[in-house]
């Protein structure tokens, strides 16, 4: 079974951030153009054309498959936010079969090395930092689609389009948990609803409870 957890806004403090070729620290954000002026960062779009050439996402990539010293200390997936929901994941399940639905870099694998980032989907965020529906990425899709065990996936609704889009060629059954009085769109997916009075990151109580054995599929 594939479970799939949408990102989160707090990452760790010892998180490693990405670098330019000279040294500079990157922050990505959904847009750099209204981020704080800083001098400590270089901000940027995951898709930006890096000092390198090519884009920061075929950076990070061909970090991942080359850099043995890991450099930067960037850190798993998994490892980077500070919710403690994500270390038990990490502790409950197979790695290989856990993801995370990141909104700067999409699913991704939960031993991906992630840079910090501050991209989000919520309405609530600052602008900079907002991804909105008609901004062009170009996603990463780690689970493959010839997965043939069911995948579920914890996350709010501003985070169920991405999710469905990606996976939509993966004919295995795929569980979306909300908890809202309506439930959202998800073409291709089935819905279970997670009662609870918790309003904010309800779905870390929902994977909570699918760990303990208290949630069946």
């Amino acid at each position: 079974m594939n479970i799939v957890i949408q990102c989160a806004a707090r990452k760790h403090e010892h998180a490693g951030y990405f670098r330019t070729l000279d040294g500079r620290t990157v922050l990505f954000v959904a847009d750099p153009r209204k981020a704080p002026s800083s001098s400590s960062y270089l901000h940027a779009r995951p898709d930006d054309r890096s000092d390198a050439g090519i884009s920061w996402r075929d950076r990070l990539l061909q970090y991942n498959r080359e850099s043995v010293s890991n450099e930067f200390g960037l850190l798993r997936a998994i490892d980077l936010y500070a919710h403690p929901a994500y270390q038990r994941l990490a502790s409950a399940r197979n790695i290989t079969q856990s993801y995370i639905l990141s909104a700067g870099w999409g699913l991704i694998r939960a031993d991906f090395l992630t840079p910090y980032y501050d991209i989000t989907f919520s309405s609530a965020a600052e602008s900079y930092k907002r991804r909105i529906s008609v901004d062009n990425y170009r996603d990463l899709n780690m689970l493959p689609s010839e997965a043939n065990e069911p995948t579920l996936f914890f996350g709010g609704k501003d985070y169920v389009p991405l999710f469905c889009e990606l996976t939509k060629s993966v004919k295995a059954n795929k569980i979306v948990f909300f908890n809202s009085a309506n439930a959202p769109r998800a073409p291709g997916c089935s819905l279970i609803r997670y009662p609870t009075k918790t309003r904010t990151n309800w779905h870390y109580e929902c994977l909570t409870a699918f760990l303990d054995g208290r949630i069946r599929v």
